[in-house]
């Protein structure tokens, strides 16, 4: 890890010196352990600053519109594919950034690493595979793979699809003969339980949006829940405007979501949002041989019309 952490620091340094571009946008040390912060490096000073670790979850595609010049972002795998699809859906130009690829061997889930302690987590650092975590009252070693998120577990794209240089070497793709378990689960329910399952999932959802705000493809100038001419959804904790919101954010989510697990990690309520993209990640897998972000020549398949397109839910 710390090669890599060199290496973009390296490259980060050059760009800037040689102004060839006028930020670089990475991830920080977090202010607490198992935390690591978005950072606009804009200064050869401030390269030091720039970090890559298990903690750097956050999808930093959210943070490369409405850029002035040209600007380089810290990609994995997931941040890659973002990327591609803000390039493809015209939010920024491709000779407007350069993208330090980082190959990536998955996230910590932090609340099942804090789980494993009854007081607060004092350092964290990792070695490869191994991650050591220490509180006042003990120490744990760890093997990283027991710890992943969900959605790095199930990832398939570990190395950036698109890049103008590698900060690391490229680490060996997953091959799963079934990439998507946790919705077949659902999907072998029958209409009760699953009206019951969602209805459980969204019960505790206060409406702070932070999963939309998170999201790097959630970026409509007004987002419909706040439209008031016409008002699409309530404002308040009315359980039909709460899954409303959550239907058809997904909704718009449909063929471009690249499961990077932004809203997860961004909600307080530790609600599965994925839960209701992944569904639809499997749809556009099946009916169109489609995943989002790997193409940058190709627009989403909800995006254009083929008369090839499935048409069996015509009635």
């Amino acid at each position: 890890m710390d090669t890599c952490i060199n290496k973009i620091r390296e490259i980060s340094l050059e760009l800037l010196e040689k102004k060839k571009v006028k930020k670089v946008i990475g991830f920080a040390e977090g202010t607490i352990p198992l935390s690591s912060t978005p950072v606009a490096v804009t200064t050869t000073q401030d390269v030091e600053k720039l970090v890559f670790n298990s903690t750097c979850s956050l999808n930093l595609a959210n943070y490369i519109r409405n850029q002035k010049g040209k600007i380089a972002i810290i990609a994995k795998g997931c941040d890659s594919r973002n990327v591609v699809s803000h390039i493809v859906e015209n939010q920024i130009k491709r000779e407007n950034i350069y993208i330090i690829g980082v190959p990536c061997e998955g996230m910590i889930d932090k609340a099942k690493i804090e789980s494993l302690f009854e007081d607060d987590i004092i350092s964290f650092n990792e070695d490869g595979q191994t991650l050591n975590i220490t509180s006042s009252l003990k120490e744990e070693t760890l093997n990283k793979k027991d710890f992943l998120r969900d959605n790095c577990k199930l990832c398939m794209h570990k190395n950036p699809v698109v890049y103008d240089v590698l900060a690391g070497d490229l680490v060996e793709e997953s091959k799963l003969d079934n990439p998507y378990p946790d919705v077949e689960k659902i999907e072998n329910m029958d209409l009760d339980a699953k009206w019951e399952y969602f209805e459980n999932l969204t019960k505790n959802c206060i409406r702070c949006y932070a999963c939309r705000n998170a999201c790097p493809i959630c970026y409509c100038p007004t987002c419909f829940v706040d439209e008031s001419g016409p008002q699409w959804v309530g404002k308040g904790q009315n359980k039909t405007d709460v899954n409303t919101f959550h239907f058809l954010r997904a909704f718009h989510c449909a063929g471009r979501c690249t499961d990077c697990g932004s809203c997860v990690e961004a909600c307080p309520m530790d609600i599965n949002v994925r839960d209701f993209t992944r569904k639809l990640n499997k749809d556009s897998l099946e009916m169109f041989g489609w995943e989002a972000g790997l193409d940058i020549d190709k627009r989403p398949p909800l995006d254009v019309f083929s008369p090839e397109d499935p048409d069996d839910f015509i009635k």
